[in-house]
């Protein structure tokens, strides 16, 4: 029969903490960081985050709030679907460069929702838990403007507490964002842009730890001045214990502006692999203020 070692205390306090203290040895790298300043919005762009799985480039301007949400519908390829509502998320301008945020969501026969940007754990395969709640907080920061070939960037840090669910503690969350804007587009509509992430989360839960792993590209094309479309690829690489889960992913969507600061959005989603759910949907709205 197999024999199981008694993790330590030291060891269990040092799993925990190793994705914190890289993160943090990653901030304080002050040579490599500088600050840049939040990219004006355009008049009728809002640069939401729950547009697309990959999040926007540049921060609300200070004096702002952008509020977010959406409902998704996955459906998973065992068990009952998942439905998520509000995945609301209100952005706060702080500085030029920097923007609070602060996020609720529920989820109603839950696995998960490895397809959305509201990042709350991966539920068992079963749907053990039918409900799941969570609440987030953060903040994110632009750290580099687009010159030539140099990306613009940015970078965010948040953590998911959960109300309700079979994680076991706050859930820490790093997203790096960079993109292009590039010299072609439709007539009489802003440049395409190619916008890249990767997005890193460490959970603990009733039957184990692990690591994920979530790189993503969009291609986002304004058709309009009012209207955008966007083709989207992302995958969600979950690091168990004793096995690896690999979800991807095709996800072309769409946003209109109905005024300047309102905006409608609805993607929807394809599975690429077998472990991935077969569909999903996701239809939200921004709102600035």
């Amino acid at each position: 029969m197999p024999r199981f070692a008694v993790p330590r205390p030291c060891d269990r306090i040092s799993r925990r903490a190793g994705p914190a203290l890289i993160l943090l040895a990653l901030l304080a790298s002050g040579p490599t960081f500088h600050p840049a300043a939040a990219r004006d919005a355009e008049p009728w762009d809002l640069g939401t985050d729950r547009d697309a799985f990959t999040p926007c480039t540049h921060t609300v301007a200070p004096g702002t709030i952008l509020t977010e949400g959406s409902y998704v519908y996955i459906d998973n390829v065992v068990g009952y679907p998942t439905n998520n509502y509000p995945e609301w998320l209100l952005r706060v301008g702080g500085t030029e460069w920097l923007e609070w945020r602060f996020g609720v969501n529920y989820g109603v026969g839950s696995q998960g929702n490895v397809v959305t940007s509201v990042e709350v754990g991966e539920g068992a395969i079963l749907g053990l838990m039918p409900y799941e709640s969570s609440v987030l907080y953060g903040f994110k920061v632009n750290t580099s403007t687009q010159e030539g070939w140099m990306p613009e960037s940015c970078f965010i840090m948040e953590a998911s507490t959960p109300l309700q669910s079979e994680v076991l503690g706050t859930v820490p969350v790093a997203t790096g964002v960079c993109g292009w804007e590039l010299p072609v587009g439709l007539r009489r509509a802003k440049p395409c842009r190619i916008d890249t992430s990767l997005r890193y989360a460490y959970t603990e839960r009733l039957l184990g730890r692990y690591s994920r792993w979530s790189p993503s590209a969009v291609l986002r094309v304004p058709v309009t001045e009012r209207w955008e479309v966007h083709a989207e690829y992302f995958s969600s690489v979950s690091d168990l214990t004793r096995v690896t889960i690999s979800q991807e992913y095709f996800s072309p969507g769409t946003h209109i502006m109905i005024t300047k600061n309102f905006e409608l959005g609805v993607r929807v989603g394809w599975a690429l692999t077998r472990e991935s759910a077969p569909f999903f949907s996701d239809a939200g709205f921004g709102w600035r203020w």
